[in-house]
C-alpha cells in the first residue's frame, strides 16, 4: 500500500485526533469521515444510472420464486446439469 505524507496545522491535527475511535488510525478516521454516505436516499438518486433488462428482471423473479419453493436449492443449478 502506498503512503503519502501530508502537512496539517495544529488545529487540524487536534480536530482529526478528536475523531479517532480507540486504536483507529488517522487514515481510518479520514476514510470514515470523508467517504460518501451510503443511504437509501443516495441509492434513489442514482437509480437513473442503473439499466436492467426485462430478461434480467424476469430471471430474478424466477430465482425468488424458486427460493420460496426450496430455500436451500441453489438458484444457479439447472435441471440440465443434473
Amino acid at each position: 500500500m502506498a503512503v503519502k505524507t501530508i502537512t496539517i496545522d495544529t488545529d487540524a491535527y487536534d480536530l482529526l485526533a478528536a475523531q479517532k475511535r480507540g486504536q483507529e488510525s488517522f487514515s481510518q478516521v479520514i476514510k470514515r469521515r470523508l467517504r460518501p454516505s451510503r443511504t437509501a436516499a443516495n441509492l434513489l438518486e442514482r437509480l437513473d444510472e442503473v439499466c436492467v433488462s426485462e430478461e434480467t428482471l424476469n430471471r430474478l423473479e424466477e430465482i425468488v420464486h424458486a427460493r420460496e419453493e426450496s430455500p436451500v436449492a441453489s438458484p444457479f443449478s439447472s435441471d440440465e446439469a443434473r
